[in-house]
């Protein structure tokens, strides 16, 4: 029933993930509640969500065609970030960092929230004009802080990367989709390098909550080309307002 229990949460991790971000405060939770400290949870549900950002992607490989260049761009600043999250988590204090989780998701759901004024502001506006380079390259950094938290924690960090990626790309938050998914997968992965050497990873329930996120993932990846770009932009801004509503009183 626990293993069962354990994948349910897990599919549905891998199913948020794909549609907007956040499965961690679904996954999360569920290894505290059997008593698994939060530092071994927190590096068994990073390694466990990593193929689910696979099935995921399986299911909109189409859209790889349309985002090479911009790939190129930001992968490597997102290894990068999320290589610096994961060596910040095991060697430092996990509290002094989990108080800034609801400030930050809350942050980037009002930057989704007004994404479209602000893209009109940069565009339109003098500012842009004088400065376009300015521009980009803040985007570029809020990338590379991002990653830094999804290395270190992740939870919500695809609500922050895709508000980003809107702000960086003049696309659909549909279409931008996969860039989330490979930079979430990709700072999982590489953040999970450390990991793997802890010895604080409880393999058993890896390999069960590895499967339920690449069938979540599929599911969710799937469905997410159904969705309407607006009505999907204002799900991941109510979804971002409640992951961080839900750190304002129990993180």
């Amino acid at each position: 029933m626990n293993e069962l229990f354990v994948f349910g949460a897990a599919f549905l991790a891998g199913l948020i993930n794909a549609l907007a971000g956040g499965g961690t405060l679904v996954s999360f939770p569920a290894l505290l509640a059997f008593g698994i400290p939060p530092v071994t949870a927190n590096i068994t549900n990073t390694l466990s969500l990593c193929p689910g950002y696979c099935g995921a992607m399986i299911a909109q490989q189409k859209e790889f065609a349309f985002q090479k260049s911009r790939i190129r761009q930001v992968l490597p600043i997102c290894i990068a970030g999320g290589l610096i999250g994961g060596f910040l988590l095991i060697h430092s204090d996990e509290s002094s960092f989990r108080t800034l989780i609801p400030y930050l998701i809350l942050f980037a759901s009002v930057l989704l929230a007004v994404q479209d004024r602000v893209k009109k502001f940069l565009i339109h506006g003098s500012y842009h004009k004088a400065h376009p380079r300015l521009v980009t390259g803040g985007g570029f950094l809020l990338l590379f802080f991002a990653a830094i938290y999804g290395g270190y924690f992740g939870a919500g960090v695809s609500v922050i990367i895709i508000a980003v990626l809107g702000l960086l790309y003049d696309d659909s938050l549909v279409s931008l989709n996969i860039l989330k998914l490979l930079i979430s997968f990709s700072v999982n992965l590489v953040a999970s390098l450390y990991f793997i050497f802890t010895g604080s990873i409880l393999w058993a329930l890896v390999v069960i909550m590895s499967i339920g996120s690449v069938f979540g993932g599929l599911v969710g990846g799937t469905f997410v080309e159904m969705v309407h770009p607006e009505v999907f932009r204002w799900i991941i801004v109510g979804l971002g307002l409640c992951i961080s509503l839900w750190y304002f009183i129990y993180g």
